[in-house]
């Protein structure tokens, strides 16, 4: 069980998620890549080809063995995260929340759910993940939960942008219904609607929402201590450029898949991890 942080690590290398841990205490990154291999792995299970019943099955089990973790039992699946809970006080509602939003890709393929809907996932598959590293980041109070609601949804909302033709390989389309109707798009499939040439127009509206909550997650951690922010700050950075790249090369087919380069990332660092 103690190598399971460096199993994350490996699965998270090259991403921003490892760039931006790297500059945190060993305890705490070490924490984070805990966490990280918990969300992969429920992730995984949501994205597996095959039958509704066999990824909610799977997922219920890992509710079993989260019930243990918090009850004393042994907790199975969650045994690398254990430590972590108990160093942290991470708590169960928070992995309830993310447990829930893979329920939502694993029960039913999402198609334009509506921007409640679609604001319930991002709390539950991102939001609720921030609130579990504000409390490795030593982040309380209300601002801790702002950051996390903003923050989160911020983050969600820009992979959402930016994996249109992968979720719709998967079947899945995570614009929402208020969005197609605002672009006269009246079709829910998700390859009609990613090669509709109305996209830009779908997409407009998420990306002006997360560019909100990019803007309230900055107000959020301006009021929190410098040092307890780094790896925050420095996500919101790397997903920050790459809404812009995103609205750069635009939403219309074909869609080049937009990364930061490593010089960028590495300015990105230097600036908001280091300084």
């Amino acid at each position: 069980m103690r190598e399971a942080p460096v199993v994350a690590a490996s699965r998270a290398k090259g991403s921003s998620f490892y760039a931006a841990m790297r500059i945190l205490p060993r305890d705490q990154r070490q924490a984070m890549y805990a966490i990280y291999n918990i969300c992969r792995a429920v992730d995984d299970i949501a994205d597996e080809q095959c039958a509704p019943q066999q990824r909610l099955l799977e997922l219920s089990n890992w509710r079993r063995d989260l019930d243990a973790l918090y009850t004393g039992g042994p907790p199975g699946r969650f045994a690398t995260v254990a430590s972590t809970v108990r160093r942290f006080g991470l708590k169960q509602t928070d992995f309830v929340a993310l447990l829930d939003g893979m329920t939502m890709d694993a029960e039913r393929d999402m198609r334009a759910p509506d921007m409640a809907m679609l604001d319930l996932y991002c709390d539950r598959v991102a939001s609720a993940v921030g609130r579990l590293s504000n409390q490795i980041f030593d982040i309380r109070g209300n601002d801790g939960l702002l950051l996390a609601h903003h923050l989160g949804r911020a983050l969600q909302l820009t992979n959402i942008l930016r994996d249109l033709d992968e979720d719709a390989d998967l079947g899945r389309l995570y614009l929402p219904r208020e969005a197609l109707t605002e672009a006269s798009i009246a079709s829910c499939v998700p390859n009609e609607v990613i090669s509709h040439p109305a996209i830009a127009r779908a997409c407009q509206p998420i990306v002006a929402q997360a560019r909100w909550h990019f803007r309230e997650a900055n107000a959020a951690w301006r009021r929190i201590p410098r040092a307890k922010t780094r790896a925050p700050r420095l996500m919101g950075a790397v997903y920050a450029r790459l809404l812009g790249q995103l609205e750069a090369r635009g939403f219309q087919p074909p869609r080049n898949r937009v990364r930061l380069d490593r010089l960028t990332l590495i300015s990105l660092l230097i600036r908001h991890g280091l300084f």
